[in-house]
């Protein structure tokens, strides 16, 4: 029966998988169609030159399809996964296209043309992937393309477990069966028949029940059943594991951003985006200090102390919103101050910090200092948020912790998305929050 289920659930998913292909090529064809309308002298190819034209782009969508296909159809994807590799998908394409076209000497112009194409697709094929991922979490929230789920053991990190996948509708997971006792489930184990599992199992227990894990895997294996370990609440260390040689040990940080590429990737992609920024912010400049000026006396620019990177403090550089010698509240705010604050312009000289490397674009958001201190009591993880630049926008913003931070549940869930972020990070990612951050911008106006 196991087995049965399994089948069903990859028969489905395949189907998933295989219709977002199949939309995927009829995108390129309908591209192809217009591209070869703009090429110069495209009209005067013969039916020969057309064939080989949309028969070497099908061919190159073919093999990029294969090496790049989609992943909506998995449930627990992240949204930056499936942006890079449609970014993959179209890149390779596009790229492959070109060369295979060079390589039979084919005597048109078609260089910029599928640049273009191939930007069009990228951005088509995005829409696409989001309007597919919806339709799919609907689909789901319908209760096809489900899977059941087994769960044994009654620690609050289960609890956790259930809220964050089970009982969300889209993510089309239901439980199957559910057992308290672990001492229960082990006796039933040596009588698998009367035992109701689902498509995957979780088992939450001491790791000194480590015959019952062994038990539980070992069943799980023989009926092609996905079998999970969760850590009980009180052994639960949030180390991470390190790799020195072939021996796994366990660390209290982890993150991709310790590798030396990475970060050079991520510094040479801040200095571009804040150089794109500081432009803008130069040619506004005159205008900006001269109101400043005439609504409210004073510095143009405020310098405030934040720590950064390794716990190295530095000044943050933003437009002065305040009268000058204010408390920091709005009762205090000038006219263009308050404007300038509610359209994020206080915050440009922050590019200059990115520019100079105290700051990145996306990273944690920087505290004050008279905050980190109380932060730090409160929160024994608070510091690993300075094993990276601190940022302009981040994780916790764009996720639903933006602005003061009133309560220790908010502190805790901001805390929490940063660290997230550290041991998650990638180039997709950053580009999914600056996206998200100016969408959240502009519902908010």
């Amino acid at each position: 029966m196991p087995i049965k289920g399994i089948e069903n659930h990859k028969y489905t998913n395949r189907i998933i998988k295989w219709l977002v292909v199949c939309g995927d090529f009829v995108v390129l064809w309908a591209l192809l169609y217009w591209v070869a309308e703009i090429i110069p002298h495209s009209d005067r190819w013969d039916d020969d030159k057309c064939r080989t034209f949309w028969m070497v782009c099908t061919l190159t969508m073919i093999i990029s399809e294969y090496c790049f296909s989609s992943i909506i159809h998995l449930r627990l994807v992240g949204g930056g996964e499936i942006l890079r590799r449609n970014f993959m998908l179209v890149a390779t394409q596009t790229l492959l296209s070109y060369l295979a076209l060079r390589a039979i000497h084919f005597t048109s112009r078609f260089g910029w043309q599928l640049f273009l194409m191939g930007i069009s697709m990228f951005m088509i094929i995005v829409l696409l992937r989001y309007i597919e991922r919806w339709m799919l979490k609907r689909f789901r929230k319908l209760g096809y393309n489900t899977r059941k789920v087994t769960i044994v053991g009654a620690d609050p990190e289960l609890h956790r477990l259930y809220q964050k996948i089970i009982s969300n509708p889209t993510y089309g997971y239901k439980l199957r069966s559910s057992y308290v006792s672990p001492s229960d489930f082990a006796s039933l184990l040596s009588h698998p028949e009367d035992l109701h599992l689902g498509d995957e199992v979780y088992l939450c227990v001491p790791r000194r029940e480590r015959q019952l894990i062994e038990r539980t895997a070992s069943l799980c294996y023989r009926q092609m059943i996905k079998f999970y370990y969760v850590p009980v609440a009180e052994e639960k260390l949030n180390l991470h594991p390190v790799y020195i040689d072939d021996m796994e040990v366990l660390a209290t940080y982890t993150g991709p951003l310790e590798e030396p590429l990475n970060r050079v990737f991520k510094r040479g992609f801040d200095i571009l985006f804040s150089i794109l920024f500081l432009i803008p912010t130069l040619l506004m400049l005159p205008f900006i200090a001269i109101i400043i000026k005439c609504q409210s006396p004073g510095p143009v620019f405020i310098r405030q102390l934040r720590t950064g990177l390794g716990g190295q403090d530095f000044y943050c550089l933003l437009f002065r919103s305040l009268h000058t010698n204010a408390a920091n509240n709005d009762s205090q705010q000038f006219p263009f101050g308050k404007f300038m604050r509610k359209t994020r312009i206080d915050k440009l000289p922050m590019f200059w910090n990115v520019l100079v490397g105290d700051m990145s674009v996306v990273g944690p958001r920087p505290h004050k200092l008279a905050l980190i201190e109380q932060y730090d009591k409160l929160a024994d993880k608070y510091m690993l948020r300075h094993f990276v630049k601190p940022g302009i926008t981040g994780w916790a913003q764009v996720t639903g912790f933006r602005g003061e931070v009133y309560e220790l549940s908010q502190m805790e869930g901001r805390i929490e998305r940063d660290i997230w972020y550290i041991q998650h990070w990638s180039f997709w990612l950053d580009l999914r929050i600056i996206a998200l951050t100016v969408r959240l911008f502009k519902f908010h106006q």
